[in-house]
């Protein structure tokens, strides 16, 4: 094997994700798993579970990774990186500790982490790195060998993630009603956070220490918007907005929400709106429901033509991106020269997540940092 795809000291890629419902019979137990310790009735997550009845109780996000997979593996097959490629979720089957079990039998000891949450946060990156130390936890606890788990930085910015996104919005814009395309707005929608999680993402080397989270998205907004105006001669005003607030009331999230959006905007005049879910890899059910159901109603009841831009999904090039992230990571653990690739002026993402990173309200131990207990 050549060095240029040599991904040693790596054994195994681990795809791992949120997880979602693929039934009415799994939706409330899937929730339970979601926010277990909350001491939330079940009654109430009969009626959080509402959007995915809608589906038929079958979240997307499943499936779409299963295409993912099938993408890297097909990728990595096609340029010699002899690399297997597993997948777990955090809050549903195939459950991360299971694939990590499998993991341990089948003797891989170096095990690299793909998460499909592209920026930093807590819940984004953090979280999932909790959740890894835990389940690394429980096979230490049987007795099975405990794999070293790194993750992939964070590729928000990567070549290979913008770019599928802005074909998205080319595609979203000639969908809307030529009188009003030229002039269209862009809305870029993510997930909103707690104020005070989005205030303590990071760091950006950049912004100083936290604020991650909303400078990556303006990053890559920013990025589309240029390429889009560069590729059609139009320059289509744009914002960042927010979707998917789940917490209570009183707690500070960001804002502005994508619907109280579509009302400002179709108030000072704006003729289309595109909807750019540039938050989310995939086409999951915050993007089908939030976006697709009731962004879409609320701008039908405006009177606004809309139009939403793909994910970025199983795209080639996206895959082509981790396959260039596995070689890049495994180059800087082995001491071989590493070429980093990223767009903007952010530059590519620290490898381990300092100490302190994107801290939860409760310290937990994490894995794939540097204060990893499984380093």
């Amino acid at each position: 094997m050549s060095d240029a795809l040599d991904p040693t000291p790596y054994d195994a890629l681990l795809l791992l994700s949120f997880g979602g419902p693929e039934g009415p019979d799994d939706v409330v137990p899937f929730l339970e798993n979601v926010t277990r310790g909350r001491g939330i009735p079940k009654e109430r997550l009969k009626e959080v579970g509402r959007h995915y009845y809608l589906f038929d109780g079958v979240s997307p996000i499943n499936e779409q990774n299963r295409t993912l997979l099938e993408a890297l593996r097909k990728d990595f097959a096609e340029h010699g990186l002899d690399l297997p490629v597993y997948w777990g979720n955090r809050n549903w089957a195939p459950y991360l500790t299971d694939t990590l079990r499998q993991l341990a039998r089948d003797g891989r000891r170096r095990v690299l982490t793909l998460a499909t949450s592209a920026y930093a946060s807590y819940s984004g990156c953090r979280q999932y790195r909790e959740n890894l130390a835990e389940a690394l936890a429980t096979l230490e606890a049987e007795g099975l060998p405990v794999p070293r788990v790194d993750k992939l930085r964070h590729y928000f910015d990567h070549p290979g993630f913008v770019a599928p996104m802005t074909d998205g919005v080319l595609t979203a814009l000639a969908q809307l009603p030529p009188e009003v395309r030229d002039s269209a707005h862009i809305a870029f929608c993510t997930h909103s956070i707690p104020t005070t999680a989005a205030d303590t993402s990071g760091p950006v080397e950049q912004h100083g220490d936290g604020g991650a989270y909303v400078a990556q998205h303006l990053e890559v907004a920013r990025l589309i918007a240029e390429a889009v105006r560069e590729r059609t001669g139009e320059d289509h005003p744009w914002q960042l907005v927010y979707q998917s607030r789940s917490g209570a009331p009183r707690i500070p999230w960001l804002e502005p929400d994508i619907c109280d959006h579509l009302e400002e905007r179709h108030a000072a005049g704006a003729p289309a709106v595109v909807m750019a879910p540039i938050g989310f890899v995939s086409d999951h059910m915050e993007v089908r429901y939030d976006l697709d159901t009731e962004a879409t109603a609320k701008a039908a009841e405006l009177g606004l033509p809309v139009s939403r831009s793909a994910t970025v999904g199983a795209d080639p090039r996206f895959a082509a991106a981790v396959r260039e992230l596995v070689l890049e990571r495994a180059a800087a653990e082995s001491g071989r020269p590493v070429e980093r690739c990223a767009l903007g002026e952010l530059g590519p993402g620290h490898d381990v997540c300092p100490v302190g990173c994107c801290p939860a309200r409760t310290p937990r131990p994490a894995a794939a940092g540097a204060d990893s207990p499984y380093a």
